[in-house]
C-alpha cells in the first residue's frame, strides 16, 4: 500500500487541540446584482427598541470590489513606504513521498464557457455597462450640435436608455421566475472590479514530511509492525483516545473506514475492537513532557528557526505595499473533528501537495517556486479582480475551498470590511419600506410571496441566517430558507418555538412572540406537513437573495444581520450609565452580550469556569475581612487606642486615621470591583462575544463611544482587533450607525 499512500504531517508536536473544528473553507456564493432604488425613507428605527419583541426567551441552551474613494486610496499608499518586491529565493528542498491520499483522486478545472457558467451579476453589469455606454456615446455625439439638437438628442437618449433598462428589467423577471434552482457551491470565478495592478507572493508553505517514530501499537495484546503510512494514521488516532471524540461511534466509525484501506486485505488488524492505542498515546504523552521540560534557550531557538522559515511567506507586495499574508501555511493532515455530530468526523484529512493548489499572483511577478521536488503547481491564474493568492479543494469536502488571503489587518481586507459595514448602514434608507413590504405581504394571496415576505421578516427580527440545503455528507445545520416543520412550534397565542442546530451545529433555541399574521402564515405553512418537510418548500437562499437584492442592490441576510447587530449595539450604548472606567466597561459587555444573544453566538461553559468563580469568591472573602480589620483599627485610632493584633498574632504598627481611611477607599474599590467581575464573568459564561465584536458590529460605534467616555480603546479590542480595524480609528466621537 506504500505506492498508494501519501505521507502525513509528523505528529509529535502539541497541537493536536488546535482550532480543526472551526469551518476549512470560505464558501463561494453567486452575488445576483440588481438595480433598485423604490423607496428613499429615512426611518431608522432601531431592532434595539424592539428588543424584548425579538429576544424574548424561554430558555437558552447551550469578498467586495476594491472601489474606495481616490483620496482614500492614496493615502492608504502614501501611508506606507513602497517595498522592492519579495524575495524569490529557491526554498530548502523536502522530498515527501508521494503516497497516502485518495486513490486516483484528481481535480480538474471546468473550462466550459458556456455562457450559463457566467455569474448572473456579471450579466446584469453588462447590461449596465451598455447603458453607460450608449450615454457617453450619445453625450459625446451631441457636444457638436446646436441646442435644439442636443435637446433633440437627449429626447432620443432617455428612449434609448429606457428600452435598455427594460431588457434589463427582462432579465432581472426571467431570473426571478427561476424556480428550480437551488443554491449550490461553485469553484472561485472572477470578481466584479480590478482589486489591485501588481502582486508578488511566495506562495505558501507545506508542513514538514512525516518522521516514523517506530513504536508499535497493539492487536489483541500483541505488538504489530506498520508502515510509515499505516503508522501515521494509527497515530492520528492514538493521541486522542482520551477525548471524547475518540469515544464517539460515528468517528471511530469514519476513523475506521479511511485507516482499512492503507491497511490493506491481508493485513493482521481486522477488526477496531482488537487494536490498543495505548502505547502509542504513551510515547506521544511522553514527547510533550519532554518538549514541554526543554531549556527556555532551546524554545527561543526552535522558535526563531521557525520564524525564520516562514518568513519569506509572511508577506506580499500589493501595488508597491507589502502586506501581511493571513494563514499561509497549508493545513497538515489529520482526523476531521468537525462540530456537534457532524457526519464526517473522524475521516482522513489527506495531504495537501502543490498539484492541489491554485495559485494567484500579478502576470509580471515571478511564480512561487514549487519547494517539493517532482511537483508542480495545478495551476497559476493571473485574475486581478480577486484577492486571494491560492485555494485548494478541501480535504474532506471537495464542494468546498480553502483560501490564502491578505491579513485581517491588510489594506484590501480593510477596505472590503468598510464597504461591508457602509453597506449595512445604507439600509437603514431601505429598512422602512422593506418592512412595510412584507409585512403587507403576510396575507398575500401569492404563496410564494408570502413566504418570502415571513421569512424575511424572521430575518430582520430574530437575525436568522439565510440557510442553505445541505447534502447527506455535510452536518444537518440549518438557516432561516432551511427550517423543517419539526424546527418551528406554535405556542398560543402568538409566540413561535424555535428548536434547531444554526452554524457550527450551534442550537438555536428561542421562544419568541411574533406578528399575529406571521403567526397564522406558519401555521398554515405547517398544515398537511410532516416533522421533517420543508416549512418553506417555495422559497431556497438563491430566490430570497434574488428578491432582496430587488429590493436593495447587495441586499443579503447577512447585510440585514449586520446592520441589525450594529444598530442594536449603537442604541444600547446610548445609554450607558456607568461613573467608573469599570463600571463604563461593564455596559459595553452587556450590550455586546445583547448583540451575541440576537446572533445566537453561544459558547459551552469552560470545564474551568465554577474553579474560577471559587478562587475569587475566596479572594472576595479575603478582601472583605481585610476592609473589616482596617475599620477596626480607624475607629480605634481615632480613640486614640493601638490597633489589634492581626489573624497571625502579630503585633500591627500604629497608622493615622488618615492613612486607614486611604487604605479603606482603596480595599472597597477592589471589592467592588471584584463584585462586578464576577457578576460580569458569570452572566457571560454561555455568550460568545468575540464573534460579534469580529464579523457583525460595526467598529466605528465601538471606537467613537470609547472616545465620548474616554475609555481606552485597548479595553475592548485586543491587538488583533486593533490591527483588523485600524481604518476605523480616526472616526469621530459623535459618530451613530
Amino acid at each position: 500500500m506504500a505506492d498508494k499512500a501519501k505521507a502525513l504531517q509528523p505528529l509529535v508536536h502539541d497541537e493536536f487541540d488546535d482550532d480543526d473544528d472551526k469551518p476549512l473553507a470560505h464558501r463561494v456564493q453567486k452575488e445576483v446584482a440588481l438595480s433598485t432604488a423604490d423607496d428613499d425613507s429615512d426611518d431608522d428605527k432601531p431592532l434595539a427598541a424592539r428588543l424584548p419583541l425579538g429576544l424574548r426567551t424561554s430558555e437558552r441552551k447551550d469578498s467586495l470590489p476594491r472601489t474606495e474613494p481616490a483620496v482614500v486610496k492614496a493615502a492608504s499608499l502614501q501611508s506606507k513606504p513602497s517595498t522592492p518586491s519579495l524575495s524569490m529565493k529557491t526554498p530548502k528542498i523536502v522530498v515527501i513521498p508521494q503516497s497516502l491520499g485518495k486513490p486516483d483522486s484528481k481535480m480538474e478545472v471546468d473550462g466550459d464557457d458556456d455562457e450559463d457558467d457566467i455569474p448572473l451579476a456579471q450579466r446584469l453589469a453588462s447590461s449596465t455597462s451598455l447603458i453607460k455606454k450608449v450615454v457617453q456615446q450619445k453625450a459625446k455625439a451631441s457636444s457638436s450640435t446646436g441646442t435644439t439638437a442636443i435637446a433633440a438628442r437627449k429626447l432620443l437618449e432617455k428612449k434609448k436608455v429606457k428600452r435598455l433598462q427594460a431588457q434589463r428589467m427582462v432579465i432581472k423577471k426571467k431570473i426571478i421566475t427561476r424556480t428550480t434552482t437551488k443554491s449550490k457551491k461553485i469553484e472561485p470565478a472572477s470578481g466584479d472590479g480590478v482589486k489591485w495592478t501588481t502582486l508578488e507572493h511566495n506562495g505558501v508553505i507545506f508542513p514538514p514530511p512525516y518522521e516514523p517514530h517506530g513504536v508499535k501499537m497493539l492487536y489483541d495484546r500483541k505488538p504489530v509492525d506498520l508502515t510509515p503510512a499505516q503508522e501515521e494514521i494509527a497515530t492520528m488516532f492514538a493521541v486522542m483516545i482520551e477525548t471524547d471524540y475518540a469515544k464517539k461511534e460515528r468517528f471511530v466509525k469514519n476513523f475506521w473506514d479511511d485507516w482499512k484501506p492503507y491497511l490493506g486485505k491481508n493485513h493482521v488488524i481486522k477488526k477496531f475492537e482488537l487494536c490498543d492505542f495505548t502505547p502509542i498515546f504513551q510515547w506521544h504523552a511522553r514527547e510533550k513532557e519532554r518538549k514541554k521540560n526543554m531549556s527556555a534557550e532551546e524554545k527561543k531557538r526552535l522558535k526563531e528557526e521557525k520564524l525564520a522559515a516562514e518568513e519569506k511567506y509572511m508577506w506580499a507586495v500589493v501595488d508597491g505595499v507589502k502586506e501581511k499574508v493571513g494563514n499561509f501555511r497549508v493545513e497538515p493532515p489529520g482526523l476531521f473533528r468537525g462540530r456537534g455530530d457532524h457526519p464526517k468526523m473522524g475521516k482522513l484529512k489527506t495531504r495537501i501537495l502543490p498539484h492541489d493548489i491554485v495559485i494567484n499572483i500579478g502576470k509580471d511577478a515571478p511564480v512561487p517556486e514549487c519547494p517539493i521536488p517532482g511537483q508542480k503547481w495545478k495551476e497559476v491564474r493571473h485574475d486581478n479582480t480577486v484577492t486571494w493568492l491560492a485555494y485548494w479543494k478541501d480535504p474532506i469536502n471537495d464542494k468546498e475551498f480553502k483560501y490564502v488571503f491578505l491579513a485581517a489587518s491588510s489594506s484590501l481586507k480593510g477596505q472590503s470590511d468598510m464597504l461591508k459595514y457602509e453597506k449595512a448602514r445604507t439600509l437603514k434608507d431601505y429598512i422602512d419600506n422593506i418592512r412595510r413590504t412584507y409585512t403587507k405581504d403576510f396575507s398575500s394571496s401569492d404563496p410564494t410571496k408570502q413566504q418570502i415576505a415571513v421569512a424575511t421578516y424572521l430575518i430582520d427580527r430574530l437575525a436568522l441566517r439565510a440557510g442553505n440545503e445541505k447534502d447527506e455528507d455535510e452536518a444537518d445545520t440549518v438557516g432561516c430558507c432551511s427550517l423543517k416543520v419539526e424546527h418551528v412550534s406554535l405556542i398560543a397565542p402568538k409566540s413561535l418555538q424555535f428548536d434547531f442546530l444554526g452554524k457550527d451545529s450551534i442550537r438555536y433555541f428561542n421562544t419568541v412572540e411574533v406578528d399575529e399574521r406571521v403567526y397564522k402564515a406558519i401555521g398554515q405553512f405547517k398544515k398537511g406537513k410532516k416533522g421533517g418537510d420543508d416549512l418553506f418548500e417555495r422559497l431556497d437562499t438563491t430566490k430570497l437573495n434574488l428578491h432582496l437584492k430587488g429590493i436593495m442592490p447587495g441586499l443579503t441576510a447577512k447585510v440585514f444581520r449586520t446592520y441589525n447587530a450594529s444598530i442594536t449595539l449603537d442604541t444600547l450604548l446610548q445609554d450607558t450609565r456607568g461613573e467608573t472606567t469599570i463600571e463604563i466597561i461593564a455596559d459595553y459587555q452587556r450590550a455586546n452580550k445583547e448583540v451575541a444573544i440576537l446572533c445566537n453566538h453561544q459558547r459551552s461553559v469552560s470545564k474551568g469556569h465554577s474553579a474560577q468563580m471559587e478562587r475569587l469568591e475566596l479572594k472576595m472573602q479575603e478582601l472583605e475581612e481585610q476592609l473589616e480589620e482596617l475599620e477596626t483599627d480607624l475607629d480605634r485610632a481615632k480613640r486614640g487606642k493601638p490597633p489589634l493584633k492581626d489573624s497571625e498574632g502579630k503585633v500591627k504598627r500604629n497608622q493615622t486615621p488618615e492613612a486607614l481611611e486611604k487604605k479603606i477607599a482603596s480595599t472597597t474599590q477592589k471589592i467592588d470591583k471584584m463584585r462586578l467581575d464576577m457578576r460580569v464573568k458569570d452572566d457571560l459564561k454561555t455568550v460568545a462575544l468575540g464573534t460579534s465584536k469580529i464579523n457583525y458590529m460595526d467598529p466605528r460605534i465601538t471606537v467613537a463611544w470609547c472616545k465620548r467616555h474616554e475609555v481606552p480603546i485597548e479595553k475592548i479590542f485586543n491587538k488583533s482587533l486593533l490591527s483588523k480595524f485600524a481604518w476605523a480609528m480616526e472616526v469621530e466621537p459623535d459618530f451613530r450607525f
